[in-house]
């Protein structure tokens, strides 16, 4: 595994993303609650732009009840294509589990946010 440099700590606020090409894909870098998250920029529904939608709060309610409450903390993606959304942590599809978008190890050393990526 190899690591990508893909900006600053500086470069990212709080509750802002970055989309960069890391080995030839496009990666979204998300700063939320003091953590980074990778996800693949890419929507297993139709190929859309997932991390280019809008980011919430997680879900609250677990399936199947589906109450659509979010807590503060942002990390649920929403596609901009068809509104399908996914955890910017786990990468799994908040209505099914079984649809999940890639996630990748992120490192912040010296300042820099590094993603892990083979």
């Amino acid at each position: 595994m190899a690591r990508h440099r893909v900006a600053s700590t500086e470069d990212l606020d709080e509750n802002e993303r970055i989309i960069v090409e890391v080995q030839g894909a496009e990666i979204a870098v998300f700063h939320t609650d003091g953590d980074y998250h990778a996800v693949l920029n890419y929507c297993v529904h139709q190929s859309g732009p997932l991390c280019e939608g809008p980011l919430s709060g997680k879900l609250v309610a677990d399936p199947p009840d589906f109450t659509w409450d979010y807590d503060d903390e942002p990390r649920v993606v929403t596609c901009p294509w068809h509104n399908w959304k996914f955890d910017i942590q786990t990468g799994e599809n908040v209505r099914d589990s079984t649809y999940t978008v890639p996630t990748f190890e992120t490192e912040v050393e010296d300042d820099e946010v590094y993603v892990i990526r083979g």
